[in-house]
């Protein structure tokens, strides 16, 4: 273009967009909103990618040998290239012991110490735990005394974290309880040496966190696995780089031909970051999801926000095809009047999309924080860093929304003369509503978090369906509405009717953003909801227990009178490798672990086909109905599993239940479990007591003192890796009895996450409605003064446009909630065996906002002062 076109072009833009800034406010409003929300979005993806976890106690090695906490599952699918899976595990892959001397043969180590981990608990019920470690690996940290000496036999230990660690809390029996006890009969006093803790003589205090360090013999007693460690801290030779010691310790490895003790993976040698995931388990499967979930909240973030901004800035600049005419019609040629609308967006959009960036980055800080401050959200040891240079992230996710918007222009800025029949974009949107029907299909085939992921997208593509149709939808609801409008409108309802049938384009992009909210709403929030309250029907259904105890065991708990049966309740995850649709999945599952016998009245699962009792042998299991048909597995089949630690299992089928939203895809026998736990002791035990018609406080205030005889040195027993000693135990009493349901660990962090996602996604979805109806208002008030001068009192203007906000209101909830039926009807059939719920007050607040929204975008641009210019 020369010189002078491109003159022209620049006073063309600067002219119109002082002309009709106020219509352009709508768009500034819009795109700074979404360049907020992908600002804030690209910054947690960013934070999540460089996640790890914290190095802590191995903080003075070089390289930690551990087993490979990873399964891999390599497959080809029909008619594509072999593709490997991953899942995380969330239990400890043990290291063999010969590793230990592999490794102190490696030259330029001066140390390789195994780290054995158990779990101490203390209280009476043992609800305190506390890590339990041998004091050799302190060195590790490295951790110092500060106080006495190191532990010489298996009565004695360290006090890790200070004497402040370890604060006073009631009376407590110096006899040296395997439940732990404190120091002295009765005191609440912070321990010194001397003092009797979880029935060891505290001889030294050390620096670090709360730990209790034993002998390196006791530590491997405590922890279980015979043969086996943790894991091993390799310590340096003095002036030996970290690069040069690692390539050597992985030539020693390979070369001794040493594997882990679960799946017979090759050790892995962890440097920097990797040691972490060492000794914080949970922190890498959390890490994982965590990107999973913002990986898939993000596309449906991109969709929304296309859909937006499309909508708004074709809106903007569709209702100038007059003045465009008239410029082509004095001498302008189409290429400037696109180049000129384009450089227009560009100074609307760049400037709000680098405003709502920077606002995006305090957004992402107040969601990290808030997730930090809370309690028990992101699991323990996960680091999640924000170095000053991520914030980078920000400037090139302006950069995509200011593309976004400039890439509408030539769509909407084409020459006046050649709109067309609309042809294309009745092709286009057919085929968006066949492609959503079939990813609804697609859905009901698939379980969990696919089908959820599904029918998200099923929702986003039959809205771009609906958007490219609004016009023919507009046209049709006027068809429906024309009699009823005309009936009970007066002349303002034939107005209303005889606009409808004329401006289908115009009601039609104020349609789109109204179907947009209401079906993405009724999506995110019925999909939860149906979950939830399956879920928890079927927790109420399958938890018949009268009793709930923790810090205790099945065995101790039925040695109390009046207890008629018992069972542990230990919980843990396996993975399941699995094709859906052709494509290979591993999921990782929550499992329970139970005791078969002591299943009568404590636990039901609603067995459909087999039975439970099955579950008394190992190598047995129970499956989920819905889980078992995607496998077409049933009782006497069998089913291949790896437990938490990534050990194989070929399990044979002894029962089928259909209450696995509550207790999970699988149970497995106690025995079977716990050997592949990390801390095999059960998270609580549930009881059926003898007879009825008592509650459990009554139960504990007859029985109480009742039965300490039969109780005494019934500990859980030592050698079992729980970390409990044995001796006199106190009675312990129950606590309400909370419906069963398992949950994977990071399952908190990711629902906060992705609800607040959730939310500001429908926040703009609520501001494209307003935004669209200004825009649109704005560019009508010249036919309303027209009307005004023709005759129409403010009355009946103010009816007339309150019968087009109800006519856009009943138009968009029915079509929204059309949009949103068929893949929440497909989720919901699929996971649940019954249709979408949502609780009235949620249909309520989605049909009020609507209404507002719809309201005010009406009313406001109609009734405003008088544009100058």
């Amino acid at each position: 273009m020369s010189p002078r076109g491109n003159a022209a072009v620049r006073l063309l833009a600067a002219r119109s967009l002082r002309t009709h800034r106020r219509a352009w406010a709508a768009v500034f409003a819009a795109v700074a909103v979404t360049s907020a929300l992908l600002g804030a979005l690209a910054l947690a993806l960013g934070s999540t990618a460089l996640g790890h976890a914290r190095v802590e106690r191995y903080a003075a090695t070089a390289v930690v040998v551990a087993g490979d906490q990873e399964v891999r599952w390599t497959t080809k699918p029909w008619g594509s290239e072999p593709t490997t899976e991953r899942a995380d595990l969330t239990e400890r892959v043990r290291v063999p012991e010969a590793a230990v001397a592999v490794l102190r043969a490696v030259p330029g180590v001066r140390a390789a110490v195994p780290d054995h981990t158990f779990a101490v608990r203390e209280g009476s019920p043992a609800d305190r735990v506390h890590e339990g470690r041998s004091w050799d690996a302190a060195r590790l940290a490295p951790y110092r005394l500060t106080e006495g000496r190191e532990p010489r036999t298996g009565s004695e230990t360290v006090l890790g974290g200070g004497a402040e660690a370890w604060p006073g809390s009631g009376p407590r029996t110096g006899a040296g309880t395997g439940a732990g006890t404190g120091p002295g009969t009765g005191s609440s006093a912070t321990p010194r040496i001397g003092d009797t803790v979880a029935g060891r003589t505290v001889v030294g205090i050390a620096d670090g966190p709360a730990a209790l360090y034993v002998t390196a013999a006791e530590a491997g007693k405590r922890a279980g696995h015979p043969g086996t460690v943790g894991a091993v801290g390799v310590l340096a030779e003095p002036g030996v780089p970290v690069d040069t010691l690692h390539a050597r310790v992985r030539a020693a490895l390979d070369g001794a031909g040493l594997e882990d003790t679960a799946s017979g993976q090759p050790l892995r040698a962890l440097t920097g970051d990797g040691r972490g995931g060492a000794e914080h388990l949970a922190a890498p499967p959390a890490r994982t999801e965590l990107l999973m979930v913002l990986a898939a909240v993000s596309g449906t973030v991109v969709l929304v926000a296309l859909l937006v901004l499309a909508s708004l800035v074709a809106q903007a600049l569709g209702q100038r095809a007059a003045e465009r005419e008239l410029l082509l019609s004095i001498g302008a040629t189409p290429r400037q009047t696109r180049a000129a609308a384009g450089r227009e967006v560009i100074r609307v959009a760049g400037p709000a999309a680098l405003l709502g960036a920077l606002l995006g980055a305090p957004a992402f800080l107040a969601l990290w924080s808030a997730l930090r401050g809370r309690t028990g959200v992101v699991p323990e040891g996960l680091e999640l860093p924000s170095p000053p240079w991520l914030f980078a992230a920000v400037l090139v996710t302006a950069a995509l929304v200011t593309g976004l918007a400039r890439a509408v222009v030539p769509f909407a800025a084409r020459q006046p003369g050649r709109a067309g029949k609309g042809t294309a974009r009745r092709v286009g949107g057919i085929a968006l509503l066949l492609a959503g029907v079939m990813s609804a299909g697609a859905g009901a085939a698939q379980g969990g978090a696919a089908a959820a992921a599904a029918a998200g997208a099923a929702t986003v593509t039959l809205v771009a369906g609906c958007a490219l149709l609004g016009p023919w939808l507009a046209r049709a609801a006027s068809v429906v509405l024309d009699r009823p409008l005309r009936w009970c409108g007066g002349a303002p309802g034939r107005l209303v009717a005889a606009g409808a049938n004329t401006h289908s384009r115009r009601l039609g992009a104020a349609l789109a953003p109204v179907v947009l909210v209401t079906a993405f709403a009724l999506v995110q929030l019925s999909a939860g909801a149906t979950m939830g309250r399956a879920a928890d029907a079927q927790a109420r259904a399958a938890t018949t227990a009268d009793l709930a105890f923790t810090g205790t065991t099945a065995e101790h708990v039925r040695g109390l009178p009046g207890i008629a049966s018992a069972t542990d309740v230990l919980r843990s995850s396996v993975v399941l490798a699995r094709t859906e649709l052709g494509t290979p999945r591993l999921e990782r599952l929550p499992v329970l672990g139970v005791d078969a016998a002591g299943l009568t009245g404590t636990l039901d699962p609603g067995v459909v086909a087999g039975d439970l009792a099955g579950l008394a042998r190992t190598g047995t299991v129970a499956v989920g109905s819905d889980t078992a048909d995607s496998l077409d597995v049933r009782p006497g089949s069998t089913v291949e599993l790896r437990l938490g630690d990534g050990t194989p299992r070929r399990l044979r089928v002894v029962a089928v239940y259909e209450r696995s939203l509550a207790l999970g895809e699988f149970l497995l026998p106690k025995a079977e479990l716990a050997p592949h736990m990390s801390d095999p002791y059960p998270s609580r035990v549930l009881a059926a007591r003898e007879g009825s018609g008592t509650d459990a406080t009554a139960w504990a205030d007859a029985t109480a003192g009742a039965g300490q005889a039969a109780v005494d040195g019934a500990g859980p027993g030592p050698g079992t890796g729980t970390g409990t000693g044995t001796g006199p135990v106190t009675r312990p009493l129950p606590g309400p009895v909370v419906p069963e349901r398992v949950a994977l660990p990071g399952a908190e962090l990711n629902g906060i996450v992705s609800a607040a996602v959730v939310s500001a996604i429908g926040g703009l979805t609520l501001l494209s409605v307003l935004s669209t109806l200004t825009l649109i208002g704005a560019g009508r008030r010249g036919e309303l003064r027209l009307l005004g001068r023709v005759g129409a009192s403010a009355g009946q203007l103010r009816r007339t446009l309150g019968l087009e906000a109800g006519f856009l209101v009943v138009t968009g909830l029915l079509v929204g909630a059309v949009v949103a039926a068929l893949p929440l009807t497909s989720f919901a059939w699929t996971l649940t065996g019954g249709l979408p719920y949502l609780p009235p007050v949620h249909l309520g607040l989605i049909a009020g906002a609507v209404v507002v929204t719809v309201v005010a975008g009406v009313f406001l641009p109609g009734t405003g002062r008088r544009p100058r210019g």
